[in-house]
């Protein structure tokens, strides 16, 4: 449990452990109570610790498809390539992008002005329902959720499809179709759960306030911050293919 996609993966159950804990309890309230009242300080408190966690998630899936990365197609350099200060140190670079994206967001919307009626139709106290609220300009919120869109989630999405092209052409480059099939079977699982994640981030995140219908937002948040985090346990526990056995298969052809 001591190798380095472990490591990668200890920190997105914590995170997805966080991130359910922030949202999913007061979906379960609002099922129960059709109106409930938040406080301004605890709106502000919710929305610092999506965009802390999302985006912190978003750039640990990065690092972890590296990993991949370094496992299938640097086989006799992976040890060296995932060493513990590299471990760390993209570690500590997620953490500190997340949390800028996190500052910026709740300075930028403790800053705004509600003057007509606060009520916000979805499961949690985000960003693009409350500015559709708001009766100050937006357009510094918005450019915000653009900037750090891209920076946190659509590099890192880039990143994550340019690291299993790569993995997918080493694979195709096994001469076993046994292997082929392991390593497809290992790697299409995680695949999907990138996808799943990220497409639905990125759309909830990206798309401006004006064209946020707020079924589709339900919907879309419904599946980046409860479907995602509790799939994750299920595709990266019953994962029977470790990295390590495709690295000893690759060293030898």
């Amino acid at each position: 449990l001591h190798t380095p996609m472990y490591f990668f993966l200890a920190n997105l159950s914590l995170l997805d452990t966080a991130y359910i804990s922030t949202t999913v309890p007061q979906i379960l309230v609002h099922l129960l109570a059709p109106v409930w009242v938040m406080p301004r300080h605890a709106c502000l408190t919710q929305i610092f610790f999506l965009h802390f966690l999302a985006p912190w998630e978003c750039c640990l899936r990065t690092a972890t498809a590296y990993d991949h990365y370094a496992a299938i197609c640097q086989p006799l350099r992976y040890l060296v390539l995932m060493g513990q200060r590299t471990r760390t140190g993209l570690a500590s670079i997620s953490c500190l992008l997340a949390l800028t994206s996190a500052l910026t967001h709740t300075i930028l919307a403790a800053l705004l002005k509600f003057c007509g009626p606060r009520l916000i139709t979805h499961f949690s106290c985000d960003l693009p329902p409350l500015l559709k609220l708001s009766c100050s300009t937006t357009w510094a919120n918005e450019l915000a959720l653009l900037f750090f869109s891209f920076l946190v989630a659509l590099a890192p999405c880039a990143l994550v499809v340019s690291s299993y092209i790569h993995v997918v052409a080493a694979v195709f480059r096994i001469h076993s179709a046994e292997g082929r099939r392991k390593a497809f079977s290992t790697r299409g699982a995680h695949i999907t759960m990138v996808c799943i994640f990220y497409i639905t981030s990125v759309l909830h995140c990206i798309l401006p306030s004006s064209a946020h219908s707020g079924l589709r937002d339900r919907v879309l948040s419904v599946l980046y911050v409860g479907l995602a985090p509790m799939l994750n346990p299920i595709v990266y526990g019953t994962c029977k293919t470790r990295p390590h056995s495709s690295t000893v298969w690759l060293a030898h052809t």
